[in-house]
């Protein structure tokens, strides 16, 4: 297996707030208005690279279900 980072529970617990998150800006999404979803797709991109950085700091397919 490889190697976890550092500070393991602390990104683990990040990683999973962040994606929650992801999926409540998902829902409100659906109900904005053309200007509120330009506004949620940047958070929602801000967010998603956040993850990416997270997900390689772990070994492949940690994160998957």
């Amino acid at each position: 297996m490889a190697k976890l980072p550092e500070k393991f529970p602390e990104y683990s617990i990040m990683y999973k707030t962040i994606s929650n998150q992801i999926k409540n800006l998902e829902k409100q999404k659906e109900d904005a208005s053309k200007e509120n979803i330009l506004e949620l797709d940047a958070k929602i991109t801000k967010y998603q690279e956040e993850l990416d950085r997270i997900k390689k700091m772990f070994p492949d397919n940690f994160f998957e279900n």
